[in-house]
């Protein structure tokens, strides 16, 4: 398993696809501009008549701008990665592409188990590759920085967030009128890690004095 030790290129090439794949979310919004002047509409009814478009525009460039911003910080840690970690980085990338496609759904389809399922279904699978990549990286010698490598605390930050989104998204999927109210769950992972890192803290307290 051969290890290339200059991961810029990687970097470069994950921040264009991802700027790329941010900048086709506003493109249906530009669009509607003409449909509604065509329609007789004015511009206030461009707004008024479509918010749930613009909704969900701004929900999935929030999701992308985050795991982008995960994705970014966790790379602070890499040296070098090898074959398997840059095909784990292009499943991130094609989750990250995939994203405007729901988007869209969601915007021209009315809210039900199917639209919310596919939608946190794909924040999902983003979820799991970054969590991949972070314990792929995590303890590896040959791919985090000695000086700088991924905490035990990232990695538990990282897998609670996918384990919130798995039941965000079963909720979502499979219990009636929930749909997008499901993805709040993810709002308690910044409060779930202070108390992880408090009782942590304890243990390892306690073992000390027992030593």
């Amino acid at each position: 398993m051969s290890t290339t030790r200059d991961p810029d290129r990687l970097v470069l090439f994950t921040d264009a696809v991802v700027a790329i794949a941010i900048t086709l979310l506003v493109l249906p919004l530009v669009d509607l501009v003409p449909e509604v002047k065509a329609e007789g509409g004015d511009a206030v009814s461009v707004i008024s008549d479509h918010w749930q478009e613009i909704f969900t525009f701004l929900l999935s460039f929030v999701v992308i701008a985050n795991f982008w911003l995960g994705h970014h910080r966790l790379f602070e840690h890499v040296r070098g990665y090898t074959t398997a970690m840059m095909r784990l980085n292009l499943l991130w990338l094609l989750t990250i592409v995939v994203l405007p496609f729901p988007t869209e759904i969601i915007g021209a389809f009315p809210s039900d188990r199917f639209t919310a399922g596919v939608y946190t279904g794909t924040i999902l699978a983003l979820s799991v590759c970054q969590t991949a990549i972070t314990w792929m990286i995590h303890g590896h010698k040959e791919l985090e920085k000695p000086d700088n490598p991924v905490s035990r605390g990232e990695l538990v930050g990282s897998l609670l967030l996918t384990g919130l989104t798995v039941v965000a998204f079963l909720l979502a999927a499979l219990v009636p009128g929930v749909n997008f109210y499901a993805l709040l769950l993810l709002l308690l992972s910044p409060v779930l890690m202070p108390v992880w890192r408090r009782r942590s803290t304890r243990t390892r307290t306690g073992a000390q004095r027992s030593d």
